[in-house]
């Protein structure tokens, strides 16, 4: 997995070395975006996510801007 970096735009390799976050070689900058949270989200969560008008909002008008 390659991800940008917030700082400067550059492609930061993905962390594999079990450094605790992705580096960027232009600035530095460390980044755990991508590795998660070590959180679990339950299937009734999702299911309580999947009805919530809020997220389906914030989905839907995410996904009009990318689409332009």
């Amino acid at each position: 997995m390659r991800c940008s970096c917030r700082e400067c735009g550059e492609y930061m390799v993905h962390e594999n070395a079990g450094l605790g976050a992705c580096i960027c070689p232009v600035c530095g900058f460390r980044c755990t975006d991508c590795l998660g949270t070590d959180s679990v989200i339950s299937k009734e969560m999702f299911k309580r996510m999947k009805d919530d008008e809020i997220l389906q909002r914030a989905f839907i008008t995410e996904r009009e801007d990318t689409d332009e």
